[in-house]
């Protein structure tokens, strides 16, 4: 439009200059003095239909160009006003109900305070996180964001962090990894654990072949029963974060806190969507072998706690086992405090480990 208008500017200048007239447009003019003087206006002199016409086509541009302006204006007004309207939101502001449900940066200490809820929804086969927390956090591995590795005294910031990378690999394989949480062998967890530390892996796998009170595989792996329950999707939602200190053993000790959110059916082909929500507090160290009989390259499990939200009590048998609203729970009748599974604020051992609680959410 700017280019338009600097042209017609400049064909106007041009056809508005003055001009010496030549011989025949004096002789034409004195022609029509005379003409004139006797009262013989030739017709059509500035009423001629072709000076209308061409008039008309004038001021129906000019009337298009004032109208156009005027609504540009009042579309950078009302934009101005309201930019969500613009297709895509190129200024970025977006409704209230994108703002809610965007990414929540990555967590790298204890938060202070419980996630606000959200408006309650019913969670779906097509939307298993609705109404949740969870649906702010990062998908599966994306939500185990490594800290930035740092020389620990003697321990070089290489070993911090192949520490940082195998107490990773450990969680995923314990966690996320598919066909263990459907109930297969974890065995890329296994991979990471020292098998010199026999109290620690020769514990697990008798928890697997035979699971008990004592000896539950669920006290480190978060695993169904695939008879029972089957996971919707293919997201697990994570959230949490990752110290490291100086280790007992030498080497480097690497502390995490993580939590995991899994959203089931009953394996029956019913609709109901639950959630099953398990935190983690998980210490590892990479031991020096130059000092320890260690493998070199796999971790020694120093401690570990879970606390495990929406799952039957007191079963014993090796997996977890959801809950649904529309159906009686199996187990014993709840007697512990009331929890809420996605309050990341309090320790993982704040409550006593044998109490059978309700959780305020799922």
């Amino acid at each position: 439009m700017w280019e338009k208008f600097l042209e017609d500017s400049e064909r106007d200048i041009r056809s508005s200059a003055p001009k010496e007239p030549s011989a025949r447009a004096r002789m034409v003019t004195e022609r029509l003095r005379k003409q004139d003087a006797r009262g013989e206006l030739p017709p059509g002199w500035r009423t001629g239909p072709a000076w209308q016409e061409m008039n008309g086509s004038a001021a129906r541009r000019r009337k298009l160009r004032a109208v156009f302006g005027v609504a540009l204006a009042a579309a950078v007004v009302l934009v101005a006003l309201k930019p969500s309207l613009l297709p895509g939101d190129p200024f970025g502001a977006g409704t209230a109900e994108a703002a809610d449900a965007s990414p929540l940066p990555d967590e790298t200490a204890p938060p202070t305070a419980a996630p606000e809820s959200p408006d309650p929804e019913t969670p779906t086969l097509d939307e298993p996180f609705a109404g949740s927390p969870a649906l702010r956090w990062a998908d599966g591995e994306a939500g185990i964001v490594l800290p930035e590795a740092k020389a620990v005294g003697a321990v070089s910031k290489d070993r911090v962090k192949q520490a940082l990378k195998l107490t990773k690999k450990l969680l995923v394989g314990a966690n996320l990894d598919p066909k263990a949480v459907r109930g297969a062998r974890p065995d890329a967890a296994f991979s990471v654990l020292d098998p010199k530390q026999p109290d620690v892996v020769d514990r697990l796998e008798t928890a697997l072949r035979s699971p008990s009170r004592k000896k539950d595989p669920v006290a480190l792996f978060s695993r169904f029963d695939p008879d029972e329950i089957r996971l919707v999707g293919d997201v697990i939602k994570t959230r949490g974060h990752m110290t490291f200190k100086k280790g007992e053993h030498g080497g480097v000790a690497v502390r995490a806190d993580y939590t995991f959110v899994y959203p089931v059916s009953r394996a029956d082909g019913s609709t109901e969507v639950t959630r099953t929500i398990v935190r983690r507090a998980l210490e590892t160290e990479l031991a020096d072998p130059a000092r320890y009989q260690v493998t070199p390259g796999r971790l020694l499990v120093v401690e570990y706690d879970q606390e495990i939200g929406n799952s039957t009590c007191f079963v014993y048998d090796g997996y977890l086992h959801p809950e649904f609203s529309s159906s009686t729970s199996a187990g014993s009748t709840p007697s512990g405090p009331a929890v809420d599974p996605y309050d990341r604020s309090r320790s993982v051992d704040d409550g006593d480990r044998e109490d059978c609680g309700t959780v305020t959410r799922t």
